[in-house]
């Protein structure tokens, strides 16, 4: 089986070695100083432990999606923000009947396909301005994914996995397909913990609600999680925050599975963890502030809701987060 992943950084990588291992063809879209080491030296995984463990795996790696050919799975695991000026080069991999698995953080563009109700087939300009994710990318192809891993790009071609790396699969539509449970079977021979739920927007806002406070902090701050929920005058602000992000997601008829202090206690659980956003700013890339923090004040804006904490994105205080950071 051919399996091609685009954004082969640190999620994206964590699962290329994984697959790889299992013995699936896979090809990896990189860029730069990553795809050269990838080239010449292959895909290092480190499991950080005592002792650490590393696996190395030679793979097809390529800047430019049509070299790799059409593929019987594509996982796309780039950031919100790249999504856009990938979408129109994705049919270039996909077969008839190829599922296309989107890796991502925030509310993906495809969130209103199959949801009912007066907001049906409505995209948000935050994740998908222009329309172009949606002209490219035809939802039926799509699987939602949720991830919870602590891995970062350590060096070009070298992914450090320091914990976690549970993958939550779940059709828009709230089926549990045969397609879905064919991925759940790949993900469990690359020995990935992985779930399937028929719930797949609570398990998006689930994690949102959290990103969408510690991650601008965080980036901030330059704090890791476990000092921002410990420390009173951010672990305050993040409790604000995620009481508007609930409120949001309560008026779109999600009811979340955990209560806030259970959520809080168990991001200080989590340790001394830099979110994916701090990571973006201290490699001075462009972060996905528009897919967490826009498109929650968005979807305020619809329902009404005042997202004031939220709305801070906008200051002077925070305009790094959408990609004004340190350029090193």
């Amino acid at each position: 089986m051919k399996i091609g992943i685009v954004g082969a950084g640190a999620v994206g990588g964590h699962l290329a070695v994984c697959l790889a291992r299992a013995g699936f063809s896979v090809s990896v879209v990189a860029r730069g100083s990553h795809l050269q080491a990838i080239r010449s030296q292959g895909l290092k995984l480190i499991r950080q432990g005592d002792p650490p463990v590393a696996w190395v795996e030679r793979l097809t790696a390529s800047d430019d999606l049509a070299e790799l050919g059409r593929q019987d799975v594509v996982i796309v695991a780039v950031k919100a923000h790249s999504l856009p000026l990938l979408a129109p080069q994705l049919g270039s991999l996909c077969g008839p009947d190829s599922p296309v698995v989107v890796v991502q953080n925030g509310i993906p563009r495809w969130y209103f396909y199959r949801h009912g109700g007066e907001f049906e087939g409505r995209s948000l300009t935050s994740v998908d301005p222009g329309g172009v994710i949606a002209a490219h990318l035809p939802v039926e192809r799509v699987i939602g994914c949720v991830v919870y891993i602590a891995v970062q790009l350590a060096e070009p071609g070298v992914v450090l996995h320091t914990g976690g790396g549970r993958y939550i699969l779940g059709e828009p539509d709230g089926s549990l397909s045969e397609r879905l449970r064919s991925l759940a079977a790949i993900f469990e021979q690359g020995q990935l913990s992985v779930a399937l739920t028929s719930q797949i927007r609570v398990e998006i806002w689930q994690k949102l609600w959290g990103n969408a406070a510690f991650n601008p902090i965080s980036a901030l701050t330059r704090a890791a999680q476990d000092a921002i929920a410990q420390y009173p005058p951010t672990h305050a602000l993040v409790r604000s925050a995620m009481q508007e992000t609930e409120a949001v997601a309560q008026a779109f008829g999600i009811r979340l599975p955990v209560s806030l202090e259970e959520r809080l206690k168990d991001a200080a659980r989590v340790g001394s963890h830099r979110t994916s956003m701090l990571q973006d700013i201290e490699r001075g890339q462009p972060t996905e502030i528009e897919s967490i923090v826009g498109a929650i004040t968005e979807l305020g804006r619809w329902a009404g809701i005042p997202t004031p904490h939220q709305n801070l994105r906008g200051t002077p205080a925070t305009a790094q987060l959408g990609g004004m950071g340190d350029r090193r």
